[in-house]
C-alpha cells in the first residue's frame, strides 16, 4: 500500500498541473488583476472530479495554452472542496470556466472539458467580450 501511495505521489509530481501555481483566493486574485490591469481566468473544479483531471491533463498541460493564459490573465483556481467560492459563481457542474474583467465582472463563462483548440476559441470569445 505504501508503494502504491508513493507511486501515485510521484506520478502527480511528474505530471503536476499548473493549477498548483495559481492563486487560490478570489479576493487576492482580484487585487492582483487590478494592480496588473489584467483580466482574470477563474477555473472552478473539484478534487475528485474526473472531468477536471482530464481538462488539466489535455489542455492545461499544453505549453501554448499556459503561455497565453499567463500573458493575458491572472489565474485563479478554486476547488469547491477546499476553497471559498463567492456566491456569484456556480460551484457545481465542474469544470467551470469564468473569464472576468479586472473588477470581477463576468465577461464569459462556460463549463466542461475543453480540448486545447476549443479552449483557444473560448479565449478568443472572452477577449472579444472584454473589448466591448
Amino acid at each position: 500500500m505504501k508503494k502504491l501511495l508513493l507511486i501515485l505521489i510521484l506520478i502527480t509530481t511528474l505530471f503536476g498541473y499548473e493549477t498548483d501555481n495559481w492563486i487560490h483566493d478570489y479576493s487576492k486574485g482580484l487585487k492582483l488583476a487590478q494592480k496588473e490591469q489584467k483580466n482574470i481566468y477563474l477555473f472552478i473544479g473539484a478534487d475528485a472530479c474526473k472531468f477536471c483531471k482530464i481538462f488539466k491533463e489535455k489542455t492545461l498541460s499544453q505549453k501554448s495554452v499556459m503561455e497565453r493564459l499567463h500573458k493575458d490573465y491572472i489565474l485563479i483556481y478554486l476547488s469547491r472542496d477546499r476553497h471559498f467560492i463567492p456566491d456569484k459563481f456556480q460551484r457545481y457542474g465542474a469544470p467551470r470556466h469564468y473569464f472576468l474583467d479586472q473588477n470581477g465582472k463576468i465577461l464569459f463563462e462556460t463549463f466542461g472539458v475543453l480540448e486545447p483548440a476549443g479552449f483557444f476559441t473560448i479565449l478568443d470569445e472572452a477577449d472579444l467580450n472584454s473589448e466591448n
